[in-house]
């Protein structure tokens, strides 16, 4: 049995092919339509989510599968102090495979250990996101053919963003990879990553405040929101929420085949006036995210189509 806590628990083989079963489940859909036929998945969030928790849903219903779960830990009994491990125990007895999000890190780990299912990390405080990882290579794959010889702009709240940082993790493995880093000084990418993962890598990158002076090089522009949640101090929150916004007078800047990506939700960072851009693919991004969830589920249940 297997579970996903981070994007690197797939080599890039394993990756490519998760990818590959995806990009057959949006050719052929009915080919998958009854893959899990009387199979339960649990989705057990113990913090808001709208995409994520209904990705997941989504993906397990297009399979065939039934979900059941709780959405914030109000209406779990973790408001009566029933611990993880005994809840993904008592989970266990009821479904077949498990999406745990949750605002503590290491709590889906702790799940894991306890589970006799799958369990799917779908979030854990500020540490990883895998399945939003995984999301966002299918959709660069997709869009731009390739994973490798691009150069990627990570722009917004660099300091705490999950998505940010389970991404870089997973794109240094793809050869020919720059990053470019955009963002006010109290947000800049924490030191452990820059150390641990780019130069421990030799991967090229570079550090830069104002977003227009390198939007021209960028082939992906990857914007994130400043997370007000992952604030202790309001002021600092509201000084910095508007720091950067994408409208179309920065976009005339990019290059005519950038494509714009956002975990979502978004709050400000990008204006509605370039929703209509075909390079921002934000909502696309949303809808592969379905896709590749469907093929990490047939994968960990053994599922083959």
């Amino acid at each position: 049995m297997r579970s996903i806590m981070s994007p690197l628990d797939f080599s890039v083989e394993e990756l490519n092919h998760l990818m590959d079963v995806a990009d057959d489940i949006i050719a052929n859909p009915n080919k998958y339509a009854h893959a899990c036929d009387g199979r339960i998945l649990a989705t057990l969030f113990y913090e808001p989510s709208t995409r994520t928790r209904l990705s997941f849903e989504a993906a397990m219903l297009r399979l065939g599968g039934k979900t059941l779960g709780f959405h914030s830990s109000d209406s779990s009994s973790a408001t009566k102090g029933e611990s993880v491990a005994d809840t993904i125990r008592v989970v266990s007895c009821f479904a077949d495979i498990c999406a745990m999000r949750h605002p503590k890190e290491g709590a889906p780990m702790v799940a894991m250990e306890k589970s006799e299912i799958p369990v799917i990390n779908a979030g854990d405080g500020g540490h990883q996101h895998p399945t939003q990882t995984f999301t966002d290579l299918l959709t660069i794959r997709s869009l731009k053919g390739r994973l490798d010889n691009l150069t990627i702009g990570m722009c917004g709240d660099l300091k705490f963003g999950r998505t940010v940082h389970s991404l870089i993790n997973a794109l240094v493995r793809y050869e020919n990879v720059k990053f470019v880093f955009i963002s006010p000084e109290e947000l800049k990418l924490p030191g452990y990553i820059r150390e641990d993962v780019l130069n421990q890598n030799n991967i090229a990158f570079q550090e830069v405040t104002k977003l227009e002076d390198v939007l021209p090089s960028l082939d992906i522009l990857y914007m994130t929101r400043v997370q007000r949640e992952r604030f202790f101090n309001e002021e600092d929150y509201i000084r910095l929420k508007d720091f950067y916004v994408l409208d179309k007078k920065k976009m005339e800047l990019a290059k005519p085949d950038m494509y714009v990506l956002h975990p979502l939700p978004r709050v400000n960072e990008i204006s509605t006036e370039i929703d209509d851009d075909p390079r921002a693919v934000y909502f696309k991004q949303v809808r592969y995210g379905m896709f590749i969830r469907m093929a990490l589920i047939l994968n960990l249940l053994d599922i083959e189509v």
